[in-house]
Formats: structure tokens, C-alpha cells, sequence
């Protein structure tokens, strides 16, 4: 397995979609599908495989590229059209179009609409093949509650419904026919239906759509509101089925779709062809660059790559932009709804998702340079001077103003440097005032550093709102660092962002990277000086209980605390446990105070 496909298999997304092996020549091998790609893809590659075909299959791959769509039917559909393009090698079993399903128009009398894999030459319809036996499902569910059609094999010629040869069945009960066995629809009334799943099936279902509402507007005009309702029952039905798939739109259109994403140093474009309203190319690649070229130009550069590469002649190209390119009797379009507008969202989904993988393989190779895109984000963010490569956060902890402590925790290229974290005592403050608890640590802080000539960090963070900060604020100023070191609050009520000397908090995306760098700086701090705070006060309280005992010194209590670990096991210790640690007048002296504390 090559570097390549190992960074791949790590960052290859939990989603549906359809994966190509791609061997040494380039040339791809094998299209699959996938409910989750990242399981099904990583499952050739962690386990033996009893079928040699699969071993010589994994043997040869040397790439692998994917596509994410939005539902599982959907990976079904864009597989089959993947397959009948590219003709992979080691997709033999898929080639044979008769295995997948077909719906059949059935040539009779009141016709029959049904699954088949079989094609007989009597007449009747075929539409297909389908390469998902749930999509074929889908659609006659569909059939059958919006036109009723009968599902019965019954000979139901005019002679033999005229003689009263047929009972109608459940089916006719349960509102799933309309029982033209015993002459209760008419054969127009049962072929008007069948025209219009017909049409349907051709994939004209917006002028299937267009057709019943006219009608359902129409009785309602008239007042007949029972049909009317019937009409719309029928609507709403066909419209969610028109809505489910992507890759198959239910218009036949021919065009090329680019969606385009960037960064500092590349442009990526992904490119769909559609041909019968079905995605038979796709493809994401990759523009480094050079000088200062903009989003238009790089995507006018990529349509035309892709339109030689491919031999596109669609008349139609779906952008996220107008490129800067002008095509002989071509069409641009940014499409604001409907079917072009999902699709143009399906080929920003796979272009971002590329965009994505690549940046977290580079990282991967790379650490480093994930902490410098972070830091740059929040010197950007922030309006830094520079880059904030070493940075200190400090938080206060007391409870009602008992063992005021503090915390400052020390980040380095973006990551918790641990050995560099710090505690503070208040020692100068009396009370529950966090301001000048936040005074006198600042203070102490820096002033250590510039004494010791110690690195000073980048930036500063508070965790507490205008008055945390303008207390941390002065201290730099009696010391002189104030305007060398940037300094900023974060209030944890709302996440807001606060600066020195601007009353209005800046409020970041919650997704951002800064904020949640910050956050975990803050956390830290927390954590950390909480930590220190409860091992504090745990110390005092075992002192304070243990030094009221007259008689008791400091080695007694350290070989009591040392057997019974808290002063709660000594009070429930046995009198001869405690005698048998510190001696019989000693062990007196503890026994009688926690019998009189009692």
C-alpha cells in the first residue's frame, strides 16, 4: 500500500458516494459504491481476501479518487453511469445491462406497470436498466398510490368485463385500484394515467407536474374541491419523488457543471458532465498559484481543460461565478433554484470536500503547518502585529474569597506546553476581588520574565470581560509592556472578544478556529487553576482539623495522614488502629477529640 493510499484511507469522509481504483498508468480499474466510503474503501485494504480477483484488484491500485453525494440511492445512480463511461476493468459482472432491472409498460388491455429483467418482444414498453433496485421500487410505490394502476394478471378485455367474469379484489378496497375489472374506470380514464407515468419514466416529470397543477387550479376554479383535492394528493406525491435523487435530474439536460473553491495557494474546480440529465464524468483537480490570478481567470482556465480533456460540446455551463472566458454559442448560468441549482451544490459539495481531504493530508505530512494556518487565522482575526506563536492565558479561582488562587497556562505553536504552566497564591489581596487578584499576577508574571530576560509571549488572554482586562491592563503599564504585548478578554457569558481601550466586544463565528483555539486556552486556564484551588483548599481543611488537637505535632499528623490518607478515616478509624500508628498517650489524645467532636 503506497504513501499516497494510506493519507487517503485517513481522510476519506463517513459519506455515500462512489470510489474509482485508479492503477500505475492512471487508467481506473474499478468503480464501487458505498453507503459509508471511508468503511467500505478502508475494508480493501485491512483484511485477507479469499477471492483472487480482489487480491489482484488490490495489488494494482495505486490511486484512489471519489465522489460524495447526499443519499444512498443516489451512489447506485452515479455508479452505473460511472461504469458504462470509464468501462473499468475488474467491473465485469456490471457490465451486462440484462442483470439490472427494467420497468415494463405491459402491451394489453389496461395495461400493467412492473419490475422485469426479462425483454420480451410482444409490444411492450421497457424503460431502463436501473442500477438501483430501489430506485425501480421507489417509482412504482409511486405509481401505485398516485395512479392506482392494477397489479393483477387478469385478462381484462372488454368482452370479459362486459360479461361480468371479474370480482373486484382487496387491492379495489383499500383504495389501491380502481377496480376497472368490473367496468368501474374506463380504459381512457386508465390511459390517461398510463401517458402520464410514461412520461414520467422518459424523466419529463416538471411537465407532469406543470400539467396536474393546471388541472388541480383549474376544478378549484370550478368549485369542484373533491377532485381538485385529489389532484393535489397527486402533486404533492410526484414533487417528493422528484426531489430525492441528484445525479438523475427528471429534465434531460446536457450541460457541464464547475463548482470552484480556494485559498492563498491553489484553486480547486470540480467538473460534472450531465448528459440525459445523468452525471456521467466527474472531476476534481487542483491549480497552484503562480502570480496574483483571480477566481474568474482560474476558472475560465479549468472550463477549458476540462471541456478538451472530456470533449464536452454542451451548450449550457452551470458556475458558482461568470469566469473570464468568452465560448463560441455556449451559455453561463448561476442558477438561483430548482434542479440546475442542485446540481451546481453537488459539484461545491465534492470540490470542498477535496479541498478539505488535501489540506488534512498536508497536515498530516506537515504538522507544523496546521499551527501556522491557525495562528496566521487569528493574527488575521485578531489584527495582530504578528504572529501569536507563543501565547498565555491566565484565569483566577477563590470561593467566597478563601485560598484565592491562580493559573497561567502557556501555548507554543499553537499546543499546550505543559512544563511552562504556572500556579499563583494571592498573597497581596484580601477578600474576593478578582481584579486585583488579576493586578497582582500580571504584575508578577512579567515582571519575573523581564528580570530573568525570559522570551515574552505574543499574546495575552483573559479569561473575564472589560474589567478582568483593564485590570491585567494596568499592570502592564506600570511595567512597561503595555503596547508590546497584544492583550485581549474573552467574557464567557456570549464567547465575546474583548480589546483594551474599545468598549464594543468583537463576536466570532463559533466554528472559526480562533475562537476555538481560544476556548481551549481558556478552558485550560480553568482547568488548571480549579485543579490547584481544590488540592489547596483539601490541604487546608486537613490542617486546620488536625492542629486544633493540643498535643499533636506536625510528625504525628504527617504519620496519621500517611496511614488513614484524610482526616474522615482517622475519626472512623478503631481505637486500636490509631494506638497501634502513634502510641497510647497520643492515640488517647486523638480518640477523645473526635468522641467530644461527636
Amino acid at each position: 500500500m503506497t504513501q499516497e493510499i494510506q493519507n487517503t484511507l485517513k481522510v476519506i469522509p463517513h459519506s455515500p458516494g462512489c470510489y474509482q481504483f485508479i492503477d500505475e498508468k492512471g487508467k481506473v480499474i474499478y468503480v464501487g459504491k458505498a453507503k459509508d466510503l471511508k468503511k467500505r474503501v478502508s475494508s480493501y485494504f485491512n483484511k485477507y481476501h479469499e477471492n483472487p480477483k480482489t487480491r489482484i484488484l488490490v495489488k494494482n491500485i495505486h490511486q484512489i479518487r471519489y465522489i460524495v453525494v447526499d443519499s444512498e440511492e443516489d451512489t447506485f445512480l452515479l455508479e452505473n453511469n460511472l461504469i458504462k463511461e470509464l468501462k473499468p476493468r475488474y467491473n465485469v459482472m456490471l457490465k451486462d445491462d440484462k442483470t439490472y432491472p427494467y420497468i415494463v409498460i405491459k402491451n394489453e388491455d389496461f395495461p400493467r406497470v412492473y419490475k422485469t429483467r426479462k425483454i420480451v418482444k410482444d409490444g411492450s414498453r421497457y424503460f431502463g436498466p436501473y442500477s438501483s433496485v430501489l430506485s425501480v421500487n421507489s417509482l412504482l410505490d409511486i405509481f401505485r398510490k398516485v395512479y392506482k394502476i392494477r397489479t393483477c394478471r387478469l385478462n381484462l378485455t372488454p368482452e370479459n368485463i362486459a360479461s361480468g367474469k371479474f370480482n373486484v379484489c382487496l387491492e379495489y378496497h383499500i383504495k389501491r385500484c380502481n377496480g376497472p375489472c368490473e367496468g368501474l374506470q374506463s380504459i381512457e380514464e386508465y390511459n390517461k394515467n398510463i401517458a402520464e407515468i410514461t412520461e414520467i419514466l422518459k424523466g419529463n416529470v416538471s411537465t407532469i407536474e406543470k400539467k396536474i397543477e393546471e388541472e388541480m387550479q383549474q376544478y378549484a376554479e370550478e368549485l369542484r374541491f373533491e377532485e381538485a383535492q385529489q389532484l393535489k394528493e397527486k402533486y404533492v406525491h410526484i414533487r417528493n419523488f422528484r426531489e430525492k435523487s441528484l445525479i438523475v435530474s427528471n429534465i434531460n439536460y446536457n450541460i457541464d457543471v464547475f463548482g470552484y473553491e480556494d485559498d492563498e495557494n491553489s484553486a480547486y474546480i470540480n467538473y460534472l458532465h450531465i448528459v440525459n440529465g445523468s452525471v456521467n464524468q466527474a472531476y476534481t483537480f487542483e491549480y497552484k498559484k503562480k502570480l496574483e490570478e483571480s477566481s474568474e481567470e482560474l476558472l475560465g482556465m479549468g472550463i477549458i481543460e476540462m471541456r478538451q480533456r472530456f470533449g464536452s460540446e454542451s451548450k449550457e455551463i452551470i458556475v458558482p461565478f461568470i469566469p473570464d472566458i468568452a465560448l463560441h454559442n455556449v451559455e453561463f448560468t448561476i442558477p438561483q433554484r430548482g434542479d440546475k441549482k442542485k446540481l451546481l451544490e453537488l459539484s461545491q459539495k465534492n470540490v470542498k470536500q477535496y479541498k478539505i481531504d488535501k489540506l488534512k493530508k498536508t497536515e498530516m505530512l506537515n504538522p507544523d503547518q496546521r499551527a501556522t494556518r491557525i495562528l496566521k487565522t487569528i493574527q488575521k482575526d485578531l489584527q495582530l502585529k504578528e504572529i501569536p506563536w507563543y501565547i498565555e492565558c491566565f484565569d483566577n479561582s477563590n470561593i467566597q474569597g478563601t485560598n484565592a488562587v491562580a493559573a497561567c497556562v502557556v501555548f507554543k505553536k499553537a499546543k499546550p506546553s505543559k512544563k511552562d504552566y504556572r500556579h499563583f497564591v494571592i498573597k497581596t489581596v484580601t477578600g474576593p476581588d478578582d481584579y486585583a487578584s488579576m493586578r497582582e499576577i500580571i504584575h508578577r508574571r512579567y515582571s519575573r520574565l523581564l528580570n530573568e530576560g525570559a522570551p515574552l509571549p505574543q499574546l495575552i488572554v483573559i479569561d473575564g470581560g472589560k474589567g478582568q482586562l483593564n485590570a491585567a491592563v494596568e499592570s502592564l503599564q506600570k511595567i512597561g509592556l503595555y503596547g508590546k504585548i497584544a492583550i485581549i478578554g474573552i467574557a464567557k457569558r456570549l464567547e465575546e472578544i474583548y480589546f483594551p481601550d474599545d468598549p464594543v466586544p468583537l463576536y466570532l463565528d463559533k466554528n472559526s478556529e480562533t475562537l476555538k483555539l481560544i476556548q481551549q486556552l481558556r478552558d485550560e486556564a480553568h482547568r488548571f487553576g480549579i485543579t490547584f484551588h481544590r488540592d489547596k483548599r483539601s490541604k487546608t481543611q486537613i490542617a486546620s482539623e488536625l492542629d486544633t488537637i493540643k498535643g499533636i505535632g506536625p510528625q504525628t499528623k504527617k504519620k496519621l495522614l500517611a496511614h488513614f490518607k484524610s482526616t474522615k478515616r482517622i475519626e472512623e478509624a478503631s481505637d486500636e488502629e490509631i494506638i497501634s500508628q502513634i502510641g497510647l498517650a497520643k492515640g488517647k489524645i486523638i480518640i477523645n477529640h473526635f468522641k467530644n467532636k461527636k
